[in-house]
């Protein structure tokens, strides 16, 4: 069985988004390169990194990741990713609202899970076999899975910025301890990777 993994990019502050997320602005009222440049501007000085974000068999995330419909599902949204999206697998949205699975270019199928995180975590099991599973975010989402303790290691790219406020990494997530097992700096981005003891 593989190990369940977290890949976020944060403030120096610890925010994974701004006040004020909609659709037009999905990082909500912020510059999004300053928390997601080093993907794009400095891929070949960041790129080990930005390929492990999708290098697993199975992916989780929060319905407000996949897009910014909410209540029920009034619209044919089908993410922001374009037709291709970047899995290549099968993720697990979480929602309360049921939805039909959609299949997308490329090997990817959202599922929508509307019964929690367990739920998505063994479905995403299932499918993943013995690879590895990613809980893509948002923050919220990844709070969940670190409250729960079901999250095994989380690797956080911390940005030079301070957003101030916003969505947070940790809000809600009792005490526990964490092994640091990596840091690499680049320019625009710190790489630490945790593990859960």
């Amino acid at each position: 069985m593989g190990n369940v993994y977290s890949d976020i990019s944060v403030s120096a502050d610890g925010f994974a988004a701004g006040v004020n997320q909609r659709e037009e602005a999905p990082f909500g009222d912020i510059d999004e390169t300053w928390l997601h440049g080093w993907m794009f501007d400095a891929y070949e000085e960041n790129r080990v990194e930005v390929d492990a974000i999708v290098d697993s068999g199975a992916t989780v995330m929060g319905r407000n990741m996949f897009g910014p419909v909410r209540g029920e599902w009034d619209r044919d949204w089908r993410g922001w990713w374009g037709p291709n999206p970047p899995y290549h697998g099968p993720v697990f949205v979480l929602t309360h609202f049921p939805h039909e699975p959609i299949e997308m270019e490329g090997g990817t199928t959202f599922h929508f899970v509307t019964d929690g995180i367990r739920s998505a975590l063994d479905r995403a099991r299932s499918e993943a076999g013995d690879r590895n599973i990613s809980v893509a975010g948002g923050a919220a989402t990844v709070n969940q899975f670190l409250a729960a303790g079901l999250l095994d290691e989380l690797r956080l790219h911390i940005t030079p910025c301070i957003l101030g406020a916003g969505e947070r990494i940790f809000d809600g997530v009792p005490p526990q301890r964490l092994e640091q097992i990596s840091v690499r700096a680049t320019p625009m981005v710190t790489h630490v990777t945790y593990r859960r003891i």
